[in-house]
């Protein structure tokens, strides 16, 4: 029998997330692998390249729905995908992650009675002013499939009265894209590109509401990167939020000259910067647990974290919202006084296997 699985993808971590299982599919003559692309990020650089260099299969449907609020694209989305199930009648639908389209196909599937399997299941930052905290809520409740990536997310999943027979430990997708692109990202220009010098530099990346849409926050964030650069080099690569902000808030020209700014970065080309940086410095969920598997420091700049095995066992430290707490941990970090970390238990590259035999078994299950 052949088992027709579509994937939903919207935004940049999700391509990543579904790459190394489109891969593993097609090892499966069983599984016939759709992706269903929403447009919620339309960038080149967030999108098109991914697609390109992570190998994965063109999607079989683009929505082009992006932009508007939260509530309209999730509405958005919702309205289309269901024309997508109404026309496809899936066996399963896959949604990574924690953004708007992962929770607008989830809804759109549950609605419809179609089988739901939620890659990143069971994070949690417990602060529900996070629009991706209410997205990963409401998707595991819908969910029959939960895939965790750390032991903390079964423990959030049990509290909240999920089943346990639908939970299972897989690891960290993510790192299975990262190993299988290893020697590409090793083979990079990328230093020669910027003139940098290998271990003699800093990255950072800021896209949260919290620390960029704010004017007073995002001027002390310029502050801040800017004696950071006094430091060390520093290269930031400009989420396409972050920019908008910038220069509505006219403060691109308070932004130091030294600092090398660069649009959004292909996927690999953004894993050799930090394979080979001294430290980043984020507000990203994705990087704290890249740098972790690279053994590379980074500072957070966030009151929460919603993968704490990144703390625990990882290279990643909290530094909460206060960036002179950033810029301590940061020249700690410079002088060598740093945690050197472990990679968390499944971060192995064989994740993608062990979601297929599961996904296997619960559709063999259901025949």
């Amino acid at each position: 029998m052949t088992f027709k699985i579509i994937s939903v993808v919207g935004a940049r971590p999700n391509f990543v997330k579904i790459a190394p299982l489109d891969r593993e599919f097609k090892k499966h003559p069983e599984i016939q692998h759709m992706i269903c692309h929403t447009g919620q990020h339309f960038d080149k650089n967030m999108s098109d390249d991914f697609f390109k260099q992570l190998e994965i299969t063109q999607p079989a449907y683009n929505l082009g729905i992006s932009g508007g609020s939260h509530a309209t694209q999730v509405a958005d989305i919702l309205k289309a995908f269901e024309q997508v199930l109404l026309k496809e009648h899936p066996h399963l639908i896959i949604v990574p992650g924690d953004v708007n389209s992962t929770l607008a196909a989830a809804l759109a599937a549950s609605k419809l009675g179609y089988p739901i399997a939620h890659i990143e299941a069971g994070l949690r930052s417990f602060d529900r002013t996070m629009p991706e905290e209410i997205n990963r809520l409401l998707t595991d409740q819908l969910s029959d499939l939960l895939f965790v990536t750390e032991k903390s997310a079964i423990a959030n999943l049990l509290k909240e009265g999920i089943d346990s027979s639908k939970v299972f430990f897989t690891g960290n997708i993510m790192i299975d894209s990262l190993i299988h692109q290893k020697e590409q990202i090793q083979a990079t220009q990328i230093l020669e590109q910027h003139q940098l010098e290998h271990g003699n530099f800093a990255i950072a990346t800021f896209h949260r509401p919290s620390n960029v849409d704010n004017e007073k926050t995002l001027k002390q964030l310029v502050n801040f990167l800017n004696e950071l650069s006094g430091r060390i080099r520093l290269i930031l690569p400009l989420h396409p939020r972050t920019r908008d902000r910038l220069e509505s808030f006219d403060l691109m020209h308070s932004i130091n000259k030294e600092i090398i700014l660069t649009d959004p970065l292909p996927y690999i080309s953004f894993l050799s910067l930090i394979e080979k940086t001294r430290v980043v410095i984020t507000d990203s969920g994705g990087i704290q647990e890249e740098t972790s598997f690279l053994k590379i420091p980074c500072v957070t700049v966030r009151n929460n974290t919603e993968r704490p095995v990144t703390i625990e066992v990882g290279t990643n430290y909290l530094a909460g919202t206060d960036f002179n707490t950033a810029l301590y941990l940061v020249d700690q970090i410079l002088n060598n006084r740093h945690k050197k970390g472990k990679i968390p238990e499944l971060w192995d590259g064989k994740t993608a296997e062990r979601i297929y035999q599961h996904i296997s078994h619960f559709l063999n299950l259901r025949a």
